[in-house]
């Protein structure tokens, strides 16, 4: 599933590509995505619209017009291209933002998890981001924000930190490399963390983030960039998917566990 770095990327990817271009309309192939997508809407609002901005909330990607905002997400498994040349579509590929000299962005999406929505408002109150937690990189996410979110919580921190009403982003290979490099069992109770290993930890997202965006996301299955290329945080993992091989820190076998039903990878003697 295509997480913050990866869509991150893919942001990255798709702004020059989009900003500034006046759009010819949208060729809708599927439109039963995880929901429906409003085709009647945007064959009326977008011809003639202008992509002012490309920007990234949590993993939603928002195309600003002056008429509203397009709200994409990827879902489990989609992926955008940009095309400068006519390409048939295959059977995955759902739509097309069509540009008015004929370029494309095509949505495919194999798994249908994937959405395209219109809001005329303020993105930020639509219902699907309105509650989100801070960014991972912005400045409201510090050490002293996740000691109030994780005070007098018997959760696992682990839990915590996944949880997109607390911090937006930080999903499982993330959160496992994070508690690795801040040397925080991923089964420890929230509560029980000092603030300053909060601040260490906040520290380990924001860099293992960052490190990833730069390295263009992390491909385990399904994703690939906006020019068809993988990423390669993949090559950098510490823990995630590492089970029973040793620690690159102290040499003990990485563990096993699950956590709120998905797998965890931690290091028993760095941990703690």
């Amino acid at each position: 599933m295509p997480e913050l770095p990866e869509v991150e990327t893919t942001r990255r990817g798709i702004a020059p590509f989009l900003e500034g271009r006046r759009l010819r309309g949208i060729e809708v192939r599927q439109p039963r995505l995880r929901w429906p997508v409003p085709v009647e809407v945007l064959a009326r609002i977008l011809p003639g619209g202008t992509v002012r901005t490309v920007e990234r909330r949590a993993k939603y990607l928002l195309l600003r017009l002056d008429a509203g905002t397009l709200i994409l997400h990827l879902g489990m498994s989609g992926s955008l291209r940009c095309l400068h040349e006519p390409t048939t579509p295959g059977v995955h590929d759902h739509l097309d933002l069509v540009l008015e000299d004929g370029d494309r962005l095509r949505l495919t999406d194999p798994r249908r998890f994937g959405a395209l929505l219109w809001t005329e408002g303020d993105p930020a109150a639509h219902p699907l981001l309105a509650a989100l937690g801070p960014e991972p990189l912005g400045e409201a996410f510090d050490g002293d924000y996740l000691y109030s979110r994780a005070r007098g919580r018997r959760q696992a921190i682990k839990t915590l930190i996944m949880d997109s009403h607390v911090v937006v982003g930080v999903g499982n290979i993330y959160a496992n490399e994070a508690l690795f490099r801040a040397g925080i069992h991923p089964a420890r109770p929230a509560g029980r963390i000092s603030a300053a290993r909060c601040e260490r930890l906040v520290a380990a997202i924001r860099g293992v983030l960052a490190e990833a965006i730069e390295l263009g996301g992390t491909t385990l299955r399904d994703f690939h960039a906006s020019d068809g290329r993988p990423g390669y945080f993949r090559l950098q993992l510490a823990v995630y998917d590492r089970g029973a091989e040793p620690c690159r820190t102290c040499a003990s076998p990485i563990r096993v566990t699950r956590l709120g039903q998905r797998s965890t990878f931690y290091c028993p003697r760095c941990q703690r």
